[in-house]
């Protein structure tokens, strides 16, 4: 289960869509997920589904190894699609006991299913397509603009940045923790869910341990290295936009516009 995060790894190849300037693939991130709420016609959700399909095509990274990252969002994705399969009012299809299926529940819960699978393949694709270097410098260079009026957009963009390489840090210390208990007799397959939920628990000692002795260490690291903040700051690799980025930014409006031409005719 562990195993399957994916959020917040970097998947090394050569694809057109690794050698995109990460401030492009931050802007089709952001228009992705607009587009996902401004649908609400099949029609909207199959021009979403080519879109997505050709992307993930481009990055060259298996399709298998991309949705394995969808089995975290599996409870979250049940809870979704139940409330809104049983609880929205409308043409009643099926009645079981106090429980109704309606034809407005049925194509809210699909909607809402699709989306939210969507949403985690398509933040998927750019962590597993940007280096955490390239994701801090992106949203620092996108959100240049708020550090005219104070915000700190440095340190913000590596606060994220850290973070997402955290998580499969994180969860490879966990995977590690839970296999040198499990050689000690501890039980976490077995049992019901509370049961299994209990079993976790022990995991959190350790874990929280590991995880501040991991930033302790990062902290120590870069003040070694005289990390002073963003302000006067260069880079080894500026960021430039190439004539690739300039097409990406093209198809990428290309595609906004049809989402909304779709949502507004249908």
């Amino acid at each position: 289960m562990l195993r399957d995060i994916t959020l917040g790894q970097y998947y090394p190849v050569d694809s057109p869509v690794h050698r995109l300037d990460p401030r492009t693939k931050l802007f089709g991130t952001m228009v992705f997920i607009i587009s996902l709420f401004v649908a609400d016609s099949i029609w909207g959700y199959l021009a979403a589904t080519v879109a997505l399909g050709l992307v993930i095509r481009l990055t060259k990274v298996p399709f298998s190894f991309m949705v394995r990252g969808l089995r975290g969002i599996l409870v979250l994705l049940l809870i979704s699609v139940s409330f809104n399969l049983f609880l929205t009012d409308g043409q009643v299809l099926v009645q079981l006991w106090i429980f109704r299926i309606t034809w407005e529940g049925l194509r809210t819960a699909a909607f809402m299913a699709v989306r939210l699978i969507y949403l985690v393949l398509g933040s998927t694709v750019m962590t597993l397509t940007t280096t955490p270097n390239e994701l801090t410098d992106g949203l620092e260079k996108s959100l240049g603009f708020l550090g005219k009026v104070g915000v700190p957009v440095h340190e913000i963009s590596m606060m994220m940045s850290i973070a997402l390489r955290f998580i499969p840090i994180l969860v490879e210390e966990t995977d590690k923790i839970m296999k040198a208990q499990m050689a000690r007799g501890a039980d976490f397959e077995s049992g019901n869910l509370i049961q299994k939920a209990k079993a976790m628990v022990p995991l959190l000692v350790p874990l929280f341990i590991s995880a501040f002795r991991r930033a302790t260490d990062l902290a120590m690291a870069m003040e070694a290295r005289c990390y002073r903040g963003g302000s006067g700051r260069t880079k080894m690799k500026p960021l430039r936009y190439q004539s690739r980025d300039r097409i990406a930014y093209g198809a990428e409006l290309l595609y906004l516009a049809v989402m909304i031409g779709l949502a507004v005719v249908l």
